[in-house]
């Protein structure tokens, strides 16, 4: 991976420029705690891995952070779906979670609700949420949500790429038709303790039963619309159109394969019927002979990002988008390849006609409205 290349400099870029320096700038999702944990100098110390530093193979540092106008930033506790042991794993990226914010108090605040947002974006800092994606974590015990909240979770995926005891993955075989009647239960302590309920990785009949039992806004923390690539991450019309009657919001992710559907069509030999990454396979030598095939993989791009806004402020209006990166220390899009890159989304959409005030919900009035929507419910 590379540095992002220098943004098209014109007045576009200027003006997202002034519009992030005044409105909070939230992203919804991002796996930093995971590649520190992966990385194999660090081996999650903080010390060794220097988030103060640019990191050039990957994508999320404090210098990009900052260049990138964050003011608030939702980090993901992410539990491998393979994991043997998935709370204690959850609880050693929520400790390094933790440490982020305590070793870089001048950077970073703990995010707890949107009064953190604001806050932090007038002390110049950002608020740091803990989110876990996937809700393995919980181990079956519905208590194990409280002693999260506790410890400052404030949202969580309810599963990843696998469909586990209670929750059918978007990504695996189903074995519940849905939601079984324990996740039911798991959204409505989620609600009561105003946890915020994110649908990103279920399975459509997932995201309709939650959709049916929850009394809280939800969101999506990093999925594109599915009519414009088919991947089974991203989320259907039907679903779309009951977006707004919940006041939810879908934030649009950086995944190039959630992007491009000729990236998408490129990579179906590596994933199997279910879009997941197929087990035991040699990546290398898949791609070797994929490009042999059918040459060089197809590049997502910036543009390209920006069709799925457009197709949802549509569909859904602009009142329920917000962006949620994803960045993973993977393969990103040409123009939007580092956290260092917010600024360009909003130039482009700049060019395309978008007024301040859609520009200004997307960047964190949206989310914004969610969260105190989530909290007001949990008071209820």
């Amino acid at each position: 991976m590379v540095l992002a290349a220098p943004p098209l400099a014109d007045a576009a870029h200027d003006e997202a420029l002034a519009l992030l320096d005044r409105v909070p700038l939230i992203d919804g999702h991002n796996d930093l705690p995971y590649v520190v944990r992966l990385d194999r100098a660090a081996k999650g110390d903080l010390g060794a891995y220097d988030l103060g530093k640019v990191h050039p193979e990957t994508d999320t540092d404090i210098p990009r952070m900052r260049a990138g106008k964050l003011a608030a930033q939702f980090f993901a506790a992410y539990v491998p779906p393979s994991h043997p042991k998935p709370a204690g794993f959850a609880l050693a990226q929520i400790a390094l979670m933790r440490r982020i914010w305590e070793h870089h108090a001048d950077v970073f605040r703990p995010g707890l609700s949107a009064d953190d947002v604001e806050a932090a974006k007038k002390e110049g800092r950002i608020a740091l949420f803990m989110t876990i994606e996937n809700g393995s974590a919980l181990d079956n015990e519905l208590d194990a949500l409280d002693a999260y909240w506790d410890l400052g979770v404030r949202l969580m995926t309810l599963c990843h790429n696998d469909t586990h005891d209670w929750c059918d993955s978007a990504t695996d075989a189903p074995r519940h038709n849905g939601l079984s009647a324990f996740g039911k239960q798991v959204i409505g302590r989620m609600n009561r303790l105003g946890m915020i309920v994110d649908l990103a990785h279920v399975a459509p009949k997932v995201m309709h039963d939650v959709l049916d039992v929850s009394e809280a806004p939800v969101v999506w923390s990093h999925s594109n619309a599915f009519s414009l690539c088919d991947h089974p991450r991203n989320v259907p019309d039907d679903v779309l159109d009951r977006v707004a009657g919940k006041d939810g919001v879908v934030m649009a992710t950086f995944v190039p394969d959630f992007i491009n559907q000729a990236s998408r069509d490129w990579n179906r030999p590596a994933r199997d019927q279910y879009g997941k990454a197929r087990e035991g396979l040699d990546f290398k030598k898949v791609e070797a002979e994929i490009v042999q095939k059918s040459g060089p993989r197809p590049r997502a791009t910036l543009a390209q990002y920006c069709d799925h806004l457009d197709y949802l402020a549509k569909r859904i209006g602009h009142d329920h988008i917000g962006i949620g990166s994803d960045f993973f220390g993977g393969l990103t899009p040409d123009g939007i390849e580092d956290a260092s890159t917010f600024p360009a989304v909003f130039a482009e959409l700049i060019r395309r006609g978008w007024s301040q005030e859609n520009l200004a919900k997307l960047a964190s009035g949206n989310m914004l409205r969610v969260m105190r929507s989530v909290a007001s419910a949990a008071a209820r």
